[in-house]
């Protein structure tokens, strides 16, 4: 059996692999002309090597979506193929059953989900991150939408709205705008800043700091009064770390800090029903590697007749294909609808699997 198991194990990893370079090579190409147009705004003289360069950062992030469609067209291809030939027919007289074929390609599966963690969880945030300071030092700075992030904070007693407009390359934060209010909701002052720094403490420095404090209503001295100082100290919790997640999107972010930042929000009364499928579809995401693999089996006990591998193939991409959609559907459903997170995100993965072993008991124990 050893011997079987290395013989699919090195067929289907092979084929793994050759359909990832294929989809990441297709990817890389669409990435680079996608970035083409924006070569007139870089700044440095090697600009077409920066620009292949974000182009390549961006791979580990497809390689995390790609790897369960790759592994189920290439099982699918190596089961066919080996259908095809007679060679699975050999398999099975020599004692590989349909028990023995499922917990093969379980535990060839779990590698792949392994592999898909380590995937999305390191090394894609990591490059993501590079690859968006390297952006951010072509054009200038690291922004999202029009309106940049926004954060909110309790302290003691006043509460806090915090707007961030963008992330210099070094780390700086501009564009700033913190509007305060008090405990029964009354905005107390805004303070604007069009750059702030971090203390060693955590706290921010706003420099050159415009700041507009209101008086309460029921005062008997109603006024309005503006300030303008050279630098402001404001004390506060929200990190580095915050305001770079806050600009990223979830499906960029690891595990850890979809976590951490989804701890902040419920902390701080915000919604986080967005970052919390996320986290759900990051923990079952690597998982679809062992429906993909279960979905493939049946294949090898179909009868082909020759050039028909190549239309089943075509089915397993469609069938990868249609499961990419449902997921980022679901997604966008279970938000919109407020669906309990593990159920947006697990939904997908469950129906498949519904699928997949139907389609083992039907075509494989019953036939």
């Amino acid at each position: 059996m050893k011997t079987i198991r290395r013989l699919i194990y090195r067929e289907v990893i092979f084929a793994v692999i050759f359909v990832c370079i294929g989809f990441l090579a297709l990817f890389f190409f669409f990435d680079f002309v996608d970035e083409l147009p924006n070569l007139s705004k870089a700044t440095e003289p090697y600009r077409l090597t920066s620009v292949l360069l974000y182009v390549a950062l961006r791979i580990p992030n497809h390689l995390y979506e790609l790897l369960p469609i790759a592994v189920l067209i290439g099982t699918i291809f190596v089961m066919a193929r080996l259908a095809q030939s007679s060679e699975y027919t050999i398999l099975r007289t020599s004692g590989l059953g349909p028990g023995r074929a499922l917990r093969s390609l379980l535990v060839l599966g779990l590698m792949f989900t392994l592999l898909t963690f380590a995937t999305g969880d390191y090394l894609a945030p990591l490059a993501d991150r590079a690859g968006q300071l390297l952006k951010a030092r072509l054009e200038g700075r690291l922004t999202v939408g029009q309106t940049g992030a926004w954060l909110k904070e309790r302290q003691k007693f006043n509460s806090y709205n915090v707007n961030v407009g963008a992330l210099s390359p070094e780390g700086d934060l501009q564009n700033i705008r913190i509007f305060e209010a008090d405990s029964r909701g009354f905005l107390v002052s805004i303070t604007q800043a069009q750059r702030a720094r971090f203390a060693d403490d955590g706290s921010w420095i706003l420099q050159n700091a415009e700041r507009t404090e209101f008086s309460t209503p029921g005062n008997a001295q109603e006024r309005v009064d503006r300030l303008k100082v050279p630098t402001l100290r404001w004390p506060t919790e929200i990190t580095q770390e915050m305001v770079s997640v806050a600009l990223l999107k979830p499906d960029r972010m690891s595990t850890i800090a979809l976590f951490q930042y989804i701890r902040h929000l419920e902390a701080n009364a915000q919604t986080s029903q967005r970052y919390e499928i996320e986290f759900w579809r990051k923990v079952f995401y690597p998982l679809s590697c062992l429906v993909m693999v279960v979905l493939a089996l049946p294949f090898a006990y179909l009868h082909f007749r020759s050039g028909g591998i190549t239309s089943y193939v075509f089915g397993g991409v469609l069938i990868g294909i249609s499961f990419f959609l449902l997921n980022n559907v679901f997604g966008y459903i279970g938000n919109l609808q407020n669906w309990r997170p593990w159920v947006a995100a697990g939904a997908p993965g469950m129906i498949y699997s519904v699928i997949s072993l139907s389609a083992f008991g039907w075509l494989v124990l019953r036939r």
